[in-house]
């Protein structure tokens, strides 16, 4: 019966999927959300509690920190339990620890720890939504739906970075920073109610309860995820080429306002105008990767849009002083487009490949590399801005980004027209716990 009514979905589309546009509304409403959070976060601990520059960095450190060192971990779980009750209780535990923030600023009782717990927790309930949500979509959608699927989850996200900071800056400036995070605690309550709706059931298969001795394999399994990632064809190569394209990103965003600022003399609050109008060109992408791909398939459309970052950055670094508007929106336009389109296609291509069984493992094992350079192309960007100057570390950053296409092109993914066929997980890949819910 379900694989009929999913048959129905595949032909009516995902305007017509009903649970899927729950699940979608879900992501839409909690990532709009969070660009308030985004935002009010820091202003509460530098307009509330007169922190410092570092107090201020080390709260961003601590929200960040989960996606590197809980992913793994967190992918096993997502693979162990089913995924819609994780959505929706990740989703009351962030609504219920923001809210804490606006209820102990009303009671005199705020302090600088208790933004660090609300900032570790909500990582580690995003860390665990994030994976959950990513593994679910292959059992909600059809495979030939993946792309566009996932097209519109960038498209909202885009839309959110559209609206998100200006909404929080009139928030804040209205209500004062802590009351505006109660509109990101609303949201994920809306949200979570919205896949708490959600009809579709996962296989009964799919999340067995384990036993004593299963339990006592989650070593093994932690690194389950890696192994196939390192082992199959296509999610090999995707990895490898989304690496360069972080670290270059990383070492660019991290002195993109001071360069901005210092080296092209523009204020603060016209580079947030520039940000904005250049996400026109995320819609863009995600107006267009499902077209792309069916076009031209996956391979081509990764390759292509990979070959896109190096560029786009390089356009940011080459902004003149004395005109560097036109420069700076269309660096940002090509940068939205090229992660739209990329992302929506890598993330589907993985869906479609990764079994079932596997998927929360290896978007964690995916999440903890692609994420964990990030910082690491911060450092490199900070170290030459400050050794060599501002404009020689955004063109390394770019560089960096270029290198993204040498994989991408000695890759198979250069010659797939078409999403790959689900893998059969090996017997030392996948370990027995696992195996049952196959």
């Amino acid at each position: 019966m379900r694989a009929a009514g999913r048959a129905v979905w595949s032909r009516s589309g995902l305007w017509r999927h009903s649970d899927y546009l729950r699940l979608w509304g879900a992501q839409g409403i909690s990532a709009f959300g969070s660009q308030i959070t985004l935002l009010a976060l820091p202003l509460v601990a530098i307009l509330t509690l007169d922190a410092t520059a570092f107090q201020v960095a080390a709260l961003t450190a601590i929200e960040f920190a989960p996606f590197i060192f809980v992913s793994i971990p967190a992918g096993v779980w997502v693979d162990r339990l089913r995924r819609r009750p994780i959505l929706v209780l990740t989703d009351i535990g962030r609504g219920a620890s923001l809210l804490s923030i606006p209820l102990a600023y009303g009671l005199d009782a705020l302090t600088l720890p208790h933004l660090y717990a609300v900032g570790f927790v909500n990582g580690v309930l995003t860390v665990f939504f994030t994976l959950a949500y990513q593994a679910y979509v292959p059992s909600l959608v059809e495979r030939e739906h993946l792309v566009d699927a996932n097209a519109r989850f960038e498209a909202t996200e885009t839309l959110a970075r559209l609206a998100g900071p200006a909404s929080a800056g009139g928030l804040v400036a209205l209500l004062s920073a802590p009351v505006a995070i109660l509109a990101d605690a609303l949201s994920f309550f809306v949200s979570g109610s919205l896949v708490f709706s959600i009809k579709h059931r996962e296989a009964s298969g799919n999340a067995p309860e384990p036993s004593a001795q299963e339990r006592g394999a989650f070593r093994r399994e932690l690194f389950d995820g890696g192994r196939f990632a390192m082992r199959d064809e296509y999610v090999r190569w995707v990895l490898a080429t989304t690496v360069p394209i972080n670290v270059g990103f990383g070492a660019v965003w991290a002195i993109l306002l001071v360069y901005a600022v210092r080296e092209l003399d523009i204020s603060a609050g016209v580079v947030g105008l520039v940000l904005s109008a250049g996400e026109v060109g995320g819609l863009l992408g995600a107006a267009t990767a499902n077209r792309l791909t069916s076009r031209v398939g996956p391979g081509p459309v990764i390759v292509g849009s990979a070959a896109l970052f190096g560029p786009s950055l390089l356009i940011l670094a080459l902004a003149p002083r004395g005109m560097p508007l036109p420069f700076l929106v269309l660096g940002w336009a090509v940068n939205s487009f090229a992660a739209v389109v990329y992302n929506s296609t890598t993330v589907g291509l993985r869906q479609a490949r990764v079994p079932q069984v596997l998927q929360g493992r290896v978007v964690g094992f995916n999440r903890t590399i692609v994420w964990g350079v990030g910082p690491l192309g911060a450092l490199i960007g900070g170290a030459l801005a400050a050794s060599a100057g501002l404009r020689f570390a955004m063109l390394v950053g770019a560089a960096i980004a270029f290198a993204a296409i040498i994989p991408a092109l000695v890759s198979p993914l250069r010659s797939l027209r078409s999403m790959p066929e689900t893998a059969k997980p090996e017997s030392d890949v996948v370990s027995p716990a696992s195996a049952k819910a196959v």
